[in-house]
């Protein structure tokens, strides 16, 4: 690029521009903007020129039309190395544009609020911003196209170091600003094509209704880092997240030690730090189940406790199946402290994720320099946990599911529903007694993320026995139960919750006859009186939550 001559700053979020614009002037280069930016320029007494005043050309259409001239175009598209095009720019006298910063209309914000309208949504649908960006991004040997904020201190550094900006930084600057008008577009798209239109256009005075599953999809994900392999060693993989991730969710982790994760290291960890965000506290929770601690193998949860601090619930956690634990995921909802950390030490452990770190537990596994240890923020609780008897808070989870399939994808709306103590309808002779209701909740957590069929065997706010992913139930109940015995845990006096309904009255005979006296599930069998009165001839107690939480 020859010497840098003049800059085109045309803004809506001023973060950084009056820094970025007194650097570009330090250097020589001549400022032109338009609106509220020349505005602010001026005020802070840099010399700027309207592009209204250089186009000969006055903004029009309440600002719709601006930008689009061929004196902002031609200026930004023009190859410098190309003698017809520099022909024609003083034919015609126009400038080149050596510089555009630009950052668009606040769309994706805009529609976010309650009460958009479509009138709102159109009006900030950018027009001459995406026009420049791309005739700056097609150019990028010969302009520098800033997009975000985030990029300013790396061209100011440049231009003072070196007095222009590199051709690997302009590269990178253009596929920025690629992407950048992908994700705007594919919001615009999402939001518009997701309108009820009914019988009639809707009024543009009030906000319309839109339908959860828009008439085109389109992702918007951005790579955080390449993996080694995929499941296996022969696939490849990589991570990408949410353009903009919800707070609280994994890929918003820092990593404080420890391997680089794999493929199914981050699986895995997704499912515990999940699992574990259930279990989160609000105010006027039982401090006595202050902490929560899920283990989980192959995305199953192993072992899922909670109480009175990270020692005991991790304790809590690893009996139930101090096998599969081995080389598991290890989540908790609370700090992590000196006297958990000892003992979590004591196993060998792939992942350990809470959200705050002692720095005496830290250096517990200093020597442990292959366990990965991320530190995850929780989000703020909306409600008492699963003892309170409230809403559990769904704040920080994802809003959709998403499966692929050949040449498609399945969407569903994600399973956030929380159980209260009011929901639970009692079916049978025998009531559950208080501490039992407290271990259906938790029982009904946890077997939300185990992968169906699903059985879990719950006392005293742990499990005891987890049969996870068979294809009969009967099956699951049975392997629920030899693992509680692999464990030497007694399953007398233990809750069992069923994430889909008994088929048959076997299932439920199986944990009976291990020692269970209250089962919850969802009902909506057609033997589900078989089921009742099967329960009410065992003297147990049975509750429906009306709600499958199946998990394939």
């Amino acid at each position: 690029m020859n010497t840098p001559q003049t800059a085109l700053l045309s803004v809506s979020d001023k973060t950084g521009i009056v820094e970025l614009a007194q650097a570009l002037q330090a250097q020589g280069v001549k400022l032109l903007s338009t609106g509220g930016t020349a505005k602010l320029l001026a005020e802070k007494g840099l010399a700027v020129t309207e592009v209204a005043e250089m186009t000969g050309f006055p903004e029009m259409l309440d600002g719709r039309v601006k930008t689009l001239h061929p004196r902002v175009h031609g200026g930004l598209l023009a190859r410098r190395d190309m003698p017809a095009h520099m022909a024609a720019l003083k034919e015609h006298g126009i400038n080149t544009i050596d510089f555009l910063v630009v950052n668009l209309y606040p769309f994706e914000a805009t529609v976010a609020k309650a009460g958009c309208t479509l009138e709102d949504a159109i009006e900030n649908i950018d027009i001459g911003g995406p026009a420049m960006v791309r005739s700056a991004a097609k150019n990028w040997k010969d302009v520098a196209v800033l997009t975000d904020a985030a990029q300013y201190t790396t061209v100011i550094d440049e231009l003072k170091a070196k007095g222009k900006v590199s051709d690997k930084t302009k590269l990178g600057l253009s596929i920025a600003a690629f992407n950048r008008i992908s994700q705007y577009d594919g919001a615009i798209s999402d939001y518009l094509s997701a309108i009820q239109m009914g019988e009639a256009v809707p009024a543009g005075d009030k906000a319309p209704v839109l339908d959860i599953f828009p008439g085109q999809s389109n992702g918007r994900f951005v790579k955080v880092q390449d993996l080694r392999y995929g499941e296996n060693s022969h696939q490849q993989a990589a991570l990408y997240r949410d353009l903009f991730p919800a707070p609280g969710s994994l890929v918003t982790a820092k990593q404080l030690q420890g391997k680089e994760l794999s493929y199914n290291n981050i699986a895995d960890a997704d499912a515990a730090w999940e699992c574990v965000k259930s279990f989160n506290m609000g105010a006027g929770s039982d401090p006595s189940l202050a902490a929560a601690c899920v283990i989980v193998k192959h995305a199953n949860p192993c072992g899922v406790a909670v109480g009175a601090h990270a020692l005991e619930a991790y304790s809590k956690a690893f009996q139930t199946d101090p096998t599969s634990a081995f080389g598991g995921i290890i989540a908790l909802n609370t700090e992590l402290d000196e006297a958990a950390a000892q003992q979590i030490s004591k196993q060998f452990v792939e992942v350990l994720m809470a959200p705050s770190f002692t720095p005496a537990a830290l250096e517990v596994f200093k020597t442990k320099v292959n366990v990965r240890i991320l530190q995850i923020d929780l989000p703020a609780p909306l409600g008492a946990s699963y003892s309170g008897g409230s809403t559990a808070w769904d704040q920080g989870r994802n809003a959709m599911d998403m499966k692929r399939i050949g040449s498609g994808i399945l969407l569903q709306t994600a399973d956030n529903h929380a159980l209260a103590l009011s929901d639970l309808k009692v079916v049978t002779t025998k009531q559950p007694t208080a501490q039992e209701l407290n271990d259906l909740l938790f029982a009904w957590t946890v077997a939300k993320y185990v992968k169906s069929n699903a059985i879990v065997f719950c006392k005293g706010g742990m499990t005891m026995g987890v049969g996870a992913g068979q294809m009969s139930r009967l099956d699951s109940a049975r392997i629920a139960s030899i693992k509680a015995g692999h464990a030497n845990l007694s399953l007398a006096g233990t809750v069992v919750a069923s994430d889909a309904f008994f088929p048959f009255r076997d299932g439920l005979d199986v944990v009976v006859d291990q020692g269970a006296t209250c089962i919850i599930q969802p009902g909506g069998s057609m033997r589900d009186q078989e089921v009742i009165d099967a329960a009410n001839e065992r003297g147990v107690s049975m509750v429906f939550s009306g709600v499958r939480h199946f998990r394939h």
